[in-house]
């Protein structure tokens, strides 16, 4: 193996999100709750829903063929494709081999990863990881889901949380002092337990008895995950700075995880970072987990947010639990 250290940054970044918008409005008419209450409590005000024909892999691919047409990058270039999800379309092949096929990659390795909303970093700290060392030269980072295929519409605490979509990233050499300049990743599987599907895995397959319980679908302790999220975040992003040799001061654009806008809120004043530099997008899209930071990402490159040499911190949290944190400099031009 060569180790060359080589600088790594995304050359490319694209998101793709359902047509339809489920608003509060809509879900007051199933489940009882007020957009008042969504609003006050998440910030949430609507979010995209797969229809019933859309798979994660096809919101995958779409991500996909934007972010590498972003990178002028052709499939065929492409050594590895990484999907963060936790929402795959089946337990096996994977959503990146699907992806691979769609896109005629036909030379990339792929692998899916699950860390859940954290996922999306996790994938950019791996694959930056083959383009430092000297193994691959371009990698395809993909976070996407489908969570609504797993929510429970008559759980009030759940349902109005979560959304679909998909977000991708190509990563590639860039120039010194240019790219991924730190990274912070971290679990505490003792939490695992407050957020979690619980049937449908080996521990309890599938059964009419599951169903009738309701546990494959979305399980989770909303205020412990709270109370874990508003500590983490500040905490990670505090460590990826450190790690890159800056401080907070330096934040051109925070991006993070779009759970909540308090957690957001909270996440932004523990660092001491104006909100004006936070970038917010769950009032229109909730939580779309492993999807949230790369969607997020790509509107705010493509709404002139986030400029060539801005030094952007990407920070997210999620089940398992699991967090993760990376600054980078952002190295592509307009």
């Amino acid at each position: 193996m060569t180790v060359n250290n080589q600088a790594v940054g995304i050359i490319g970044i694209g998101s793709y999100l359902p047509e339809r918008i489920v608003t509060n409005t809509e879900l007051e008419k199933t489940v009882d709750t007020s957009d008042e209450w969504i609003v006050g409590r998440t910030g949430i005000k609507e979010r995209r829903v797969a229809d019933s024909a859309t798979a994660t892999s096809d919101l995958a691919t779409g991500a996909a063929l934007i972010a590498l047409a972003d990178a002028g990058v052709s499939a065929g270039d492409l050594d590895l494709i990484i999907v963060a999800t936790v929402t795959p379309d089946m337990n096996f092949p994977s959503v990146a081999c699907i992806v691979q096929e769609n896109i005629k990659a036909k030379n990339a390795a792929a692998f899916d990863l699950s860390a859940a909303c954290a996922g999306f970093v996790y994938g950019l700290a791996i694959g930056s990881q083959f383009i430092k060392t000297g193994v691959y030269r371009k990698v395809l980072v993909i976070g996407a889901e489908t969570l609504s295929k797993i929510l429970d519409w008559n759980d009030r605490n759940t349902c109005i949380l979560f959304g679909d979509g998909a977000g991708a990233a190509v990563l590639g050499p860039v120039g010194d002092g240019c790219g991924i300049l730190g990274v912070e990743l971290g679990a505490d599987g003792a939490g695992g337990d407050l957020l979690k599907v619980p049937a449908g895995g080996s521990r309890q397959p599938f059964t009419s008895e599951i169903c009738k319980n309701r546990l494959h679908f979305i399980h989770m302790n909303g205020n412990e995950v709270f109370k874990f999220a508003i500590k983490i975040m500040g905490e990670a992003a505090a460590k990826a700075l450190a790690a890159a040799g800056l401080s907070t001061e330096d934040i051109d654009c925070l991006i993070p995880h779009q759970a909540n806008i308090r957690i957001i809120q909270s996440a932004a004043k523990r660092l001491k970072v104006p909100m004006d530099k936070v970038m917010v997008n769950v009032d229109r899209y909730g939580n779309t987990s492993a999807a949230s930071i790369p969607i997020a990402l790509d509107e705010a490159v493509r709404s002139g947010r986030v400029k060539k040499d801005d030094k952007i911190v990407l920070v997210g949290f999620g089940a398992g639990l699991t967090w993760a944190a990376c600054v980078l400099k952002w190295c592509k031009e307009d």
